[in-house]
């Protein structure tokens, strides 16, 4: 063959890929679609559109689902998403506990599992815990590991572009050595994506709860660890070595307690779950006893008693100073809290956005929602599911490839 040749074909087969995945991600989107509207929208020939949307058919991730409305001439067949098609699966990795979720391709959970897990101490453990619960929600709703598209990771670290297995060695200094993708991969036989658990639980936002609608936003995880994620434009930005987002190790009291990344007075040496935990240890009168738990502070809370409601006071007043600079900063059209912590709502949200009020320019404050998460405690593996439908919807490819037939 000719280079001039060869370089046409690869030019065709690239173009028919794209055009492949426009038309897939336009029928995903709209759910139902008919094959006219398509063309239309896409600007396509009506054969080109039917040879594609022939081959998505033959691949099982649509299907003709029956006759549309007439807009004067024949009603027409709509092509819709098959939801079912094929499974996700997601995986976070929080500091204390594993959560696997088992989706479908609408981010819907068909099973789940979760699990106490020291995950930052205890790799070989974790990864033991994971390939478990994996197992145990693929058993559960008999998904055959062929059918699966994919298993998504949500990390509590930054995540580099150029090592997305390896966990940052300043974070979680035990998993120095560690790959994540290779260790699950090689398990499961699947495609293993990973990423930082604030990033995902922004992508979640983004696709299933308050960034439904396509605004910027801003994800915030309260736990163990504090972190951020941000959304531009419908896509995860990262930054140029995955770091963006660590809004944890904002130095926000030079003469606070050392963090364990080397700086000292970090937001999440104040407000971290471990920060909170001892603050409660202090005014609900438990030293020496049992520490109580974010859960008991956040019962405390909506109880009435002052102690709670003075350590989530402290926390809403300091999380302002971050959520001003990032409102100054970006100015995303809304914040979401997440986090078991942020579930007390109104009793955050109000001393968080006085503080905010105080700091951040009064035009950026005014463009801003500030809101706690509705997705609930799974929203993080939902995100890492997320991801690799993100992925595989970009390149269908990615979709099992015993399903996948040719585009004509």
């Amino acid at each position: 063959m000719k280079v001039g040749t060869a370089a046409r074909t690869v030019d065709a087969a690239g173009m028919r890929a794209q055009n492949s995945s426009l038309l897939l991600n336009m029928i995903w989107r709209e759910r139902q679609i008919s094959r006219a509207e398509i063309a239309r929208r896409t600007e396509l020939s009506p054969s080109t559109v039917s040879a594609i949307v022939a081959d998505l058919e033959h691949s099982g991730l649509v299907r003709s689902i029956g006759a549309g409305v007439s807009r004067g001439g024949r009603r027409p067949t709509l092509i819709g998403f098959r939801d079912d098609a094929f499974s996700i699966l997601g995986v976070e990795m929080g500091a204390t506990h594993v959560t696997v979720v088992l989706t479908d391709l609408r981010g819907r959970v068909r099973t789940h599992r979760n699990s106490a897990q020291q995950v930052r101490n205890d790799p070989e453990g974790t990864l033991k815990s994971i390939r478990a619960l994996v197992q145990e929600c693929l058993d559960a709703e008999r998904v055959p590991r062929k059918s699966v598209v994919g298993l998504g990771v949500a990390a509590p670290s930054p995540v580099h572009p150029s090592a997305p297995g390896k966990l940052s060695p300043l974070i979680l200094p035990a998993w120095r050595g560690y790959d994540v993708r290779e260790a699950l991969g090689g398990t499961f036989d699947l495609p293993v994506l990973v990423d930082n658990d604030a990033n995902l639980g922004a992508l979640a936002e983004c696709y299933w709860g308050a960034g439904i609608n396509g605004e910027d936003l801003t994800y915030i995880k309260l736990a163990t660890g504090i972190g951020s994620g941000h959304i531009i434009h419908g896509d995860v930005y990262r930054g140029a070595g995955g770091t963006a987002g660590e809004i944890g190790h904002i130095a926000v009291d030079s003469a606070g307690p050392p963090c364990l990344c080397g700086l000292r007075g970090c937001l999440v040496t104040l407000i971290g779950s471990g920060a909170l935990v001892e603050r409660a240890r202090e005014l609900m009168g438990t030293k020496g006893r049992k520490a109580p738990t974010i859960r008991e502070i956040v019962e405390g809370a909506r109880a009435g008693d002052a102690a709670a409601r003075q350590i989530i006071d402290g926390l809403g007043q300091y999380l302002g100073i971050a959520v001003a600079g990032l409102l100054n900063l970006l100015n995303p059209a809304i914040v979401v809290l997440g986090g078991e912590i942020s579930s007390v709502g109104d009793l955050l949200l109000d001393p968080l956005r006085a503080s905010v009020r105080k700091r951040a320019l009064s035009t950026s404050m005014a463009e801003t929602r500030i809101v706690t998460s509705a997705l609930g405690d799974r929203s993080i593996a939902v995100g890492a599911a997320t991801l690799v439908l993100q992925a595989a919807l970009r390149d269908r490819t990615l979709f099992p490839l015993q399903h996948v037939g040719r585009i004509a």
